[in-house]
């Protein structure tokens, strides 16, 4: 009678806990909906916002000149150190004289020669005139005299061509800076054997009192620019200071001016290459290094929002605006420039509308929306 009793007990009890257990369910259910459709959201607004784009760039000197000797023979001297200042004239190398020397007084002495004979033709040519003039001579003699004397003048002029040439070799033994600079490492040592044609040049000078850095950008973004000034020449005139990020993350101390746009888009990049100018007066930018340009944009009155809100559909860009708790996928039109963070959009959204500010991706048309303030 007792396990009767018992059993009688339970089974009294069981409805009542059947429906605690689904009514937990229930509760559990419509808790873990809530929690899967609140996404945070933003509302749109027009405001004023700085943003940069970053371009990797190359860096070169005003000037990188390579020095080559313009005569054959051993190096003598090195007057030069090696990563020494130098100014334009200044002597750095000089290649063994004696040869030139040698033959600059062969081309002198070969001109004497030739303003002798230019002399005597002309005396001769002088007198076969008077002789002829008496007719005592046939013109045939008094031609031949005159021919001598021009050929002697075109000797006289040939030699004095070769001692000009034999100065400018010999001047060309003492090889000299073209440009005012700092000169790099010497590959080549006193006793050294040299001519125009080595492969190795003797040494480079650098001007690297400014750097240039030469950056690209798209197509896209150069039109952008050009529309915004109305060319592309104001556009260059109106573009703002960038600044340049080194190769070890830090910012260069003076900034620079774009002074140089290519008016040729690369057909196999789509590219548009550019040029800024940065000042180098303390010789911390090395002309071959790499380094960051960075591109400021100031945008007032405008709307901006996350990338994150976004997502992408064949190439077109959408938001979820949430109307009436519901999502609603929107096309928005972008420009085509952007920090990498946010994007500044054109068309499609108003201020006072409100959008999902994170997961777009995740959300379904239609979709009830339990809005989080994005942080």
């Amino acid at each position: 009678m007792m396990k009767r009793k018992t059993i009688i007990r339970l089974s009294a009890a069981a409805p009542l806990l059947f429906a605690a257990l689904m009514l937990g369910a229930c509760s559990h259910k419509q808790e873990a909906t809530a929690t899967d459709n609140e996404f945070e959201t933003v509302t749109v607004k027009r405001q004023s916002i700085n943003l940069s784009s970053r371009y990797s760039a190359s860096l070169k000197g005003k000037q990188d000149v390579e020095i080559r000797p313009q005569v054959s023979g051993t190096i003598t001297q090195i007057c030069v150190s090696e990563g020494a200042v130098v100014h334009k004239g200044q002597p750095l190398f000089i290649i063994d004289q004696e040869p030139y020397q040698a033959a600059l007084e062969t081309a002198e002495a070969n001109v004497k020669v030739a303003e002798a004979n230019v002399a005597t033709a002309d005396m001769t040519a002088k007198s076969k005139d008077n002789l002829y003039n008496k007719k005592i001579i046939s013109n045939l003699d008094r031609q031949t005299a005159a021919n001598t004397l021009s050929s002697n003048i075109a000797q006289l002029e040939l030699a004095r061509a070769e001692l000009k040439n034999a100065r400018n070799n010999l001047s060309y033994t003492v090889v000299k800076s073209p440009v005012d600079g700092k000169i790099g490492m010497i590959p080549y040592k006193v006793g050294a054997l040299v001519s125009p044609q080595i492969e190795t040049a003797l040494a480079s000078v650098s001007d690297n009192s400014c750097i240039y850095a030469y950056f690209s950008m798209t197509e896209n973004e150069v039109l952008n620019l050009s529309r915004e000034s109305g060319s592309l020449e104001k556009a260059v005139e109106e573009m703002p200071e960038v600044q340049l990020t080194l190769s070890d993350g830090s910012t260069y101390q003076e900034k620079g001016e774009i002074d140089a746009v290519s008016n040729i888009v690369d057909s196999s990049t789509g590219a548009v290459n550019l040029r800024a100018t940065f000042s180098n007066k303390d010789h911390i930018l090395a002309s071959g290094g790499s380094a960051t340009v960075v591109f400021p944009y100031e945008m007032k009155d405008c709307i901006v929002i996350p990338q994150t809100a976004t997502y992408e559909v064949q190439d077109k860009v959408y938001v979820y605006k949430v109307v009436d708790g519901k999502a609603t996928a929107t096309l928005i039109s972008i420009l085509p420039i952007d920090d990498g963070r946010n994007y500044v959009v054109k068309d499609g959204l108003e201020p006072g509308e409100v959008i999902i500010a994170k997961g777009a991706s995740n959300v379904k048309e239609g979709m009830t929306i339990n809005s989080k303030k994005s942080e």
